[in-house]
């Protein structure tokens, strides 16, 4: 694999820990600030807002410039962003640099995939896009746990102001390592939207909006669901995350070495055995070793779905990749902030800190059928084929006289 492929993850496990480490500071960030555990889960929902709509606000800006150079500005944007966060004196000082760090989230890891599918040979895009990835799934594994126990014994202001110095390691890696990748000539951002006539670009991203919506449901939740309901103590979730976190570096290596060869049967069994295993969840959760088991199949099962899902949406946009791959980012965090939105709606209206396990249980299940459609469509030759043969010389034809 090349090497820069390790500066591309090395972003990825700046953007992972800031990304997933305010779950397990949600109630020592709500304590300080004297808001409720709900409230504080804007600050997932807002940074997941933030990456669906900076996905492809920063991907449009990023048109004219080449994509080495991008990836350096979003760093920097996610630096700022991180500080903001550790120095805020008000919760929605903490907000605004939340969805500031998030602008650059979805572009990084749009433009990234795209760096490092043109990498590698054809046959290994899916297994280049997984490495990159693994930067995501071993700050899981490292970062979010160490940010965690760190928040909670020295303060969760030093967990993002350590946060922002992992973005710039993020970014000097990146200016070292990654190759000068000029945008391809005669592509433009109109160009770049006549991916979304796809039919099977649009059920790919709904499948990865209700499949990590399934398991952001749970996750969200997870430090006041093991703490009131499991039993386990505060300083036991830094160790649950990291179950969680092992579980998704297996699922995304898993997904990165079969998307290649059988990418619809991975989407099939990830996201069916995904619904079923969140649905045991309301019950496993009572149980100390049987939440820590779920929590690890569900990082598991959840990420095993991520390379074919990226994957997807690269092949059927093959024209004109960056903009889907980044919109497609966006649309892993649309269905984060959705779950964390419908989980703090169950547990403020009195269901208990299980209840947003079936909230999961119901999105993996939709994301499912999704695929099922999607596949159908694909046998018979018709939608797909249809839009994307008439609708795009379609599409050309104002584009030429406005």
């Amino acid at each position: 694999m090349p090497l820069a492929l390790l500066a591309l993850a090395i972003g990825a496990f700046g953007i992972g820990t800031t990304e997933f480490v305010i779950m397990g500071l949600l109630p020592e960030v709500a304590d300080d600030f004297g808001v409720s555990i709900p409230t504080a889960g804007f600050l997932v929902t807002g940074y997941a807002l933030g990456v669906m709509l900076g996905a492809p606000l920063m991907t449009a800006l990023g048109t004219r410039i080449s994509r080495k150079r991008m990836l350096m500005l979003l760093m920097g944007l996610f630096i700022v962003g991180n500080l903001l966060s550790a120095l805020a004196p008000v919760f929605s000082v903490m907000l605004i640099g939340r969805v500031i760090a998030s602008l650059a989230h979805g572009a990084f890891f749009g433009i990234g995939s795209v760096v490092a599918a043109d990498l590698v040979a054809p046959d290994k895009k899916a297994g280049a896009i997984s490495m990159m990835f693994t930067g995501l799934t071993v700050a899981n594994v490292v970062g979010v746990p160490l940010g965690t126990l760190i928040g909670q014994t020295a303060g969760w202001r030093l967990t993002f102001t350590i946060v922002a110095a992992l973005g710039v390691a993020g970014l000097a890696g990146i200016a070292r390592l990654v190759p000068e990748m000029p945008r391809p000539e005669g592509v433009r951002l109109r160009h770049e939207l006549a991916a979304f006539k796809n039919a099977q670009v649009l059920l790919a991203m709904a499948m990865t909006v209700l499949g990590f919506g399934g398991v952001f449901a749970a996750i969200t939740y997870i430090a006041p669901m093991m703490t009131h309901v499991a039993g386990f103590a505060d300083g036991s979730v830094t160790w649950l995350l990291v179950l969680f976190g092992l579980g998704m570096v297996g699922g995304n290596l898993v997904g990165g070495r079969y998307a290649d060869r059988a990418l619809m049967p991975l989407l099939y069994v990830s996201l069916g055995a995904l619904a079923v295993v969140l649905a045991l969840f309301t019950l496993t959760a009572h149980h100390k070793v049987l939440a820590g088991v779920t929590i690890a199949l569900i990082g598991a099962l959840g990420f095993a779905a991520v390379p074919p899902l990226q994957k997807r949406v690269l092949d059927q946009a093959h024209d004109a990749p960056t903009l889907a791959s980044a919109v497609n980012i966006g649309a892993f965090n649309l269905g984060n902030a959705l779950s964390a939105w419908l989980g703090g709606l169950v547990i403020a209206a009195g269901f208990g800190y299980t209840a947003p396990n079936w909230v999961g249980a119901a999105l993996a299940a939709a994301a499912l059928l999704l695929a099922f459609l999607s596949a159908a469509l694909e046998r018979k030759g018709s939608a797909p084929s249809t839009v994307v043969a008439v609708a795009t010389p379609a599409g050309q034809r104002p584009a030429v006289h406005h």
